[in-house]
């Protein structure tokens, strides 16, 4: 969890914004997944996020879906991601590194085993789609105990009361999504989240981070603008991955960072 403190403290200090990278493990297999891992690093990714392929992504979009059926028919399975994440946290010890996943890959393994397994190979949180709130606590307890963050998902929408819960039970960061729906790269973004932000700082919760739709420099400038401490791209750079354009994602990551230094630049 102190990655995630220590990256916040950097940025903080630098007047920068936080910029996470998504992509799908072993899409499109094993060894081009840990070069894309390493593109995100040394392109300014300040931390990442990473999917497990799973056969019925709820909250994904169509770009990750077909990530997602593209690793698994590639035979990808959690223990090869597990891998993946050791490797890249072997070369990269300080980057925060969280898995986004589904509840039936934690079930299947067992609470213990998956988070046991995750903080082993060197995550730092992860964030299960499609638990609702009010069953999260096994899920955090269990992500606690194994000495990973619990993210949660707060919206626009989300009631007070549910916000206090998400403070109160998160850690790592906040994922506020940016619009309804499930993830996509959108070409503008709208970011009435100022009572959100507002509830959220109120109830002293971990820094907001907003995703879903952000697609475009001018998408992470208005997350800061917004109040959030960064923001997460994961369609516009899992569709460059399915065109096996490497340069121009690396490209495509150095822009979407230096969009977060904008408020240094002008300090």
């Amino acid at each position: 969890m102190d990655r995630y403190a220590r990256m916040f403290a950097r940025l903080a200090k630098a007047r920068e914004g936080a910029f996470g990278a998504f992509v799908m493990l072993g899409d499109p297999d094993l060894e081009t997944s840990a070069a894309i891992l390493e593109i995100l690093a040394r392109s300014g990714a300040d931390m990442v996020e990473v999917g497990i392929p799973f056969s019925d992504p709820v909250a994904d979009g169509p770009v990750i879906q077909a990530s997602a059926q593209r690793a698994l028919a590639a035979g990808v399975r959690p223990a090869n991601c597990f891998r993946l994440i050791a490797e890249f946290r072997g070369r990269h010890p300080s980057i925060p590194v969280g898995i986004l996943t589904y509840a039936n890959l934690v079930v299947a393994r067992g609470s213990t085993g998956f988070y046991g397994a995750a903080a082993e190979a060197g995550a730092d949180s992860v964030l299960v789609a499609d638990v609702p709130l009010i069953e999260a606590p096994p899920f955090v307890d269990a992500a606690r105990a194994a000495g990973v963050a619990p993210v949660l998902i707060a919206a626009a929408n989300t009631p007070a009361a549910r916000l206090a819960r998400i403070a109160a039970l998160g850690a790592g960061y906040v994922y506020c999504v940016a619009r309804a729906g499930v993830t996509g790269a959108d070409e503008r973004v709208s970011l009435d989240h100022a009572s959100l932000l507002a509830a959220l700082r109120a109830h002293h919760s971990p820094p907001a981070i907003f995703g879903f739709g952000i697609a475009r420099p001018d998408h992470v400038r208005a997350a800061l603008d917004a109040g959030a401490a960064g923001a997460i791209s994961g369609s516009a750079i899992v569709d460059l991955v399915a065109r096996r354009d490497l340069e121009r994602l690396a490209r495509f990551i150095a822009a979407m960072k230096a969009a977060t230094r904008l408020r240094a630049a002008a300090a």
